[in-house]
């Protein structure tokens, strides 16, 4: 971006800012979505791209100014994302970028209309997220041999996620006093910075306490650290060791679906709402700010009592 955030000097005429620049506009508003909203710097990264890649095009045309941009200037950046493939499902992750930037800066009375509003998100394909069984997961958590250091931490790991349903990005972040294992349950930061309380199984419980006790002091090797989960480098886990680690196992075990961290998300979810869970409840546990996220959930339960009743009932 040219110039930057903390570079950028406003043009003023009287009280109303003029001539944004619509570089300028989007370090602004990625600032604030950092400062204010605290969204994850994922989330941030993926605005910064998809953004930019808006205001090269536009700058190509001469189109710099902020308040230029202009309904055509949207169906025209719609078109080239057409045409270059782009799969609908990131088209439309691109418009609500540009939808977001635009009222960010309507609001901020920094453009006259947002150039946006116009646009309808493309209907997206509906697909159920991959959910294990509850015996494909008793298959998974035997793979890792509990005799040896390591298997003890992966066991650890994978009875957490599957007993809490964190993201895999708030697994690898926990850190050691995040865990309360007399009170039988986890703190977790998740998206947009929110704190939650999450229950930890008996079987979690155990399995932490052990790792705690047993390995993670080998995987320490004298250096404290405040991470829950290290490797054998005494460093916090990663996301991507831990990808590696759960493809591992899977194979171990068995399983032929592709499977991610997401996939034991989404069978704690789909395992507690078969046995009555509360959607409400369900939807606390996995830190959505919208219950329409956790309904999906609902779907997949649904889906596998029907398999169920056409499986068993005499006349199906």
């Amino acid at each position: 971006m040219s110039g930057g955030f903390f570079a950028f000097r406003m043009q003023t005429c009287g009280n109303r800012p003029v001539g944004l620049r619509l570089d300028q506009g989007i370090d602004l508003f990625l600032a604030y979505v950092k400062l204010e909203r605290g969204l994850s710097r994922n989330t941030i990264l993926a605005y910064g791209r998809d953004l930019s890649e808006f205001a090269r095009g536009l700058e190509e045309e001469g189109v710099v100014d902020a308040a230029e941009v202009d309904p055509r200037h949207i169906a025209q950046h719609l078109l080239w994302l057409s045409r270059h493939k782009l799969a609908v499902r990131s088209q439309a992750r691109k418009l609500v970028s540009l939808r977001r930037l635009f009222r960010y800066l309507r609001a901020e009375r920094q453009v006259a209309r947002d150039p946006t509003e116009e646009f309808e998100l493309p209907k997206l394909p509906h697909h159920l997220p991959n959910v294990l069984s509850v015996e494909e997961v008793d298959e998974l958590l035997a793979a890792p041999d509990a005799r040896t250091a390591r298997g003890l931490r992966d066991l650890a790991m994978l009875e957490t996620l599957y007993s809490t349903g964190l993201r895999v990005s708030e697994l690898v972040r926990l850190r050691a006093s995040d865990v309360h294992l007399q009170g039988g349950y986890v703190s977790t930061v998740g998206k947009g910075q929110k704190q939650r309380l999450v229950p930890l199984g008996a079987r979690a419980q155990a399995r932490i306490a052990e790792y705690a006790l047993e390995a993670r002091p080998k995987f320490e090797k004298g250096r404290p650290s405040v991470s829950l989960f290290l490797t054998h480098h005494g460093r916090a886990m990663s996301r991507q060791g831990f990808w590696k680690l759960l493809a591992l196992y899977a194979r171990a075990a068995g399983i032929k679906k592709p499977l991610s961290p997401h996939a034991l998300r989404h069978s704690f979810a789909t395992h507690l709402l078969e046995r009555g869970a509360d959607l409400r409840a369900v939807q606390a546990m996995l830190g959505h700010a919208d219950i329409g996220t956790t309904q999906i959930y609902t779907h997949l339960s649904n889906r596998r009592l029907a398999e169920v009743y056409r499986k068993h009932h005499p006349r199906a």
